[in-house]
């Protein structure tokens, strides 16, 4: 039974209009400014959301988390103002957003329309099967690993606008905050840590939900019951 269930996508931007401009028009998501600055994406569903949160800190290091989406061609992302990493190396195209995070495009003749081009949320981490299963349990998905041991993924997630959580291994550790994570209800955050999270900050009179981390240290946002309408 899963603990939780996803809510929306959280990015963090040092320029929030110019981050969510382009990924409303890369996600085929609606673009909505935010009287405090930050700017909310808006699709068929509320599971669609994206927030788009301002943060002072600009990309330092590679995304431990990045967006794989689908596009007819990769010129169409690049001329919303993505630069290109490689476009040859692998089946897909590797690509920096505006400001410099990691997002790889799946050229797709029968790419989906508006609200439906993400494809898959990717981790990276040091064990990818173990933190495979530990989300799968959380969400009430299903593990699958790689027959070669490149990689594990949590595909079928309920209520999830995209198809699968992938993790891929990396050698390098975590050293800075995630710049994207989840958002998820549950009916107890006390059963979250229980399974293994760690509370970052608790819920309290200036957040609505409590920041945790999953065991190999990403942040994600667990929302008590009925989420905030208002805020991502």
């Amino acid at each position: 039974m899963a603990l939780a269930t996803y809510k929306d996508l959280c990015l963090d931007a040092t320029d929030a209009a110019l981050l969510g401009k382009f990924w409303g028009a890369a996600l085929g998501l609606e673009v909505e400014p935010l009287d405090d600055g930050d700017v909310r994406l808006t699709g068929p569903t509320a599971q669609h959301t994206v927030w788009v949160n301002t943060v002072p800190e600009p990309v330092l290091v590679k995304q431990r988390v990045h967006l794989d989406i689908r596009a007819r061609d990769v010129e169409e992302v690049l001329a919303l103002g993505a630069t290109p990493v490689d476009l040859e190396a692998f089946p897909w195209k590797v690509l920096r957003d505006p400001e410099g995070g990691e997002l790889c495009v799946f050229e797709r003749e029968d790419a989906p329309g508006s609200g439906d081009r993400l494809l898959e949320v990717v981790v990276d981490c040091a064990d990818p099967a173990v933190l495979a299963a530990w989300w799968a349990e959380l969400l009430g998905g299903v593990h699958r690993d790689d027959e070669q041991g490149r990689w594990s993924w949590v595909e079928q997630v309920p209520g999830a606008p995209f198809a699968d959580l992938v993790f891929v291994p990396v050698p390098e550790p975590k050293t800075v905050k995630n710049r994207v994570h989840l958002d998820l209800t549950a009916p107890d955050v006390d059963a979250v840590v229980r399974h293994g999270a760690q509370v970052l900050r608790a819920r309290d009179d200036e957040i609505g939900w409590t920041v945790l981390a999953d065991p190999a240290g990403n942040e994600l946002c667990v929302f008590e019951d009925a989420p905030d309408p208002t805020r991502g």
